[in-house]
């Protein structure tokens, strides 16, 4: 399995690690840490020289309770700070937004995949996406995330997240959008309690049918921090257990904060898998 963006490929034939760059000042673990252009840069050259593959920006925090973040505030978070990473590496870089007018500057400052929570639901998302020719990420959300954990629930979890992602595949192909283009996100900790979130991660090879790449992203979520009953920076190692389950299940791409520590499991998990 490869993904194309930007003259250049990916080969996920083993699993590549997605650096998680917040640059807001609310976001539920790093909040505030990398705001300031200069730290946002030092951090993702760290991520860049431990051998992160994709380096994920976001301006919105997704967080339960999370307000939204007007246009020009996201523009003005995010665009910068790709363009900087631009100008140095060809590290891919991944937009983690909704809107439609986000996904369109961030793709001519040099973004090489969009990564949109609510799978390019908002308007104009779909038709924006499409024009920029990027692999996109498509989220399974219940809810929006100011209430999505209100009180989530599911008949049956794994085959309604598979159900809403099937729809959102047949919806970008109908705007051209070709399968090639396209990863999937279950969306753990998206409107889902921890028990949905751990019966999904122990069932995550249910949504290979797809044949399209998996994107998981655990990392310090309410899933780990509140089993534990630690704050989310005191999870690292759990959080890089998820992601190592999760790579043995075939996840191609594992969302992260803790980059060293999870590209260390990752080196791991190929070496075995290669040895299968």
């Amino acid at each position: 399995m490869i993904i194309k963006a930007n003259n250049k490929s990916l080969d996920l034939s083993k699993p590549h690690v997605m650096g998680i760059l917040n640059v807001t000042p609310d976001s539920f673990s790093d909040g505030g840490k990398f705001c300031a252009l200069e730290d946002a840069l030092s951090q993702a050259q760290r991520m860049i020289d431990s051998g992160v593959t994709i380096i994920d920006i976001g301006g919105e925090s997704t967080r339960p309770g999370a307000p939204e973040v007007e246009l020009e505030e996201e523009l003005q978070r995010v665009i910068p700070i790709i363009k900087a990473i631009r100008a140095r590496s060809d590290v891919w870089i991944s937009i983690d937004t909704s809107k439609a007018e986000v996904m369109r500057q961030a793709a001519i400052a040099g973004a090489d995949i969009i990564n949109d929570v609510r799978a390019l639901q908002e308007p104009g998302a779909l038709e924006v996406a499409a024009a920029t020719g990027l692999p996109i990420c498509l989220m399974h959300m219940q809810g929006q995330p100011r209430t999505m954990q209100a009180n989530p629930h599911y008949d049956d979890l794994i085959k309604e997240v598979g159900e809403f992602l099937s729809e959102r595949i047949a919806a970008c192909e109908a705007v051209g959008i070709t399968r090639d283009q396209l990863i999937l996100d279950p969306g753990f900790g998206f409107g889902k309690t921890i028990e949905h979130n751990y019966h999904m991660l122990s069932r995550l090879e249910y949504f290979h049918q797809f044949g399209l790449p998996i994107l998981a992203g655990m990392s310090r979520k309410s899933m780990i921090f509140k089993l534990l009953d630690k704050a989310p920076s005191e999870c690292v190692a759990a959080s890089v257990s998820c992601a190592t389950i999760a790579a043995m299940k075939g996840a191609q791409i594992i969302r992260v904060h803790d980059f060293e520590q999870t590209l260390d499991a990752m080196k791991v998990v190929t070496m075995v898998c290669d040895n299968h």
